[in-house]
């Protein structure tokens, strides 16, 4: 399967259950832990899970404008020619570095649905508000992952907003 199917299908297909509560941090790293479900390909009936996290952090060197950096994501295209693909779907990521860290890759016995109301059930237990749980195509995992970093990103940028200027003003201040 090409890129633009990949996307297509995770575009239609990707429902963000659960955002992590915290907003991105400004300054420093912030690592995104999440819950991946998908139905099982070679299993009908079952659920893949897939647990990891994105680290979204600043790059050492100062970048142009648009130029994230897409790490561990598995694609099978460069990192510059994602981020040209995502550009030209009108999809524009800060100049920043999203590293995604894999840890494990199971199959849950049961539908879906059930995969949902379990994991939701057992975050909320766990009063976990740093974990996403997001459901998608087995096959498009990446931009399923991506869109829920989006959706973090957007939600955080008006508060980010507000802490650089306060800090901008912290350094303007006489002392």
């Amino acid at each position: 399967m090409d890129l633009q199917e990949q996307w297509d299908r995770a575009r239609r297909q990707t429902d963000i259950v659960r955002l992590r509560l915290q907003d991105l941090a400004t300054f420093e790293a912030t690592a995104v832990p999440y819950v991946f479900l998908a139905e099982s390909a070679l299993n009908p009936g079952d659920t893949v899970v897939r647990r990891g996290q994105v680290l979204i952090q600043r790059p050492a060197i100062l970048l142009p404008d648009f130029s994230p950096q897409f790490e561990g994501f598995e694609f099978e295209v460069s990192n510059s020619a994602l981020a040209t693909f995502l550009l030209v779907r009108g999809i524009q990521f800060p100049s920043l570095r999203y590293q995604h860290e894999h840890s494990s890759l199971d199959v849950r016995e049961g539908p879906l649905g059930e995969a949902v109301r379990h994991f939701t059930d057992r975050l909320y237990r766990a009063e976990d508000v740093s974990t996403g749980l997001v459901v998608g195509p087995e096959d498009a995992w990446q931009f399923s992952v991506l869109l829920l970093v989006g959706a973090l990103v957007v939600r955080s940028a008006d508060g980010d907003l507000r802490r650089i200027l306060e800090e901008w003003r912290k350094r303007r201040r006489p002392s």
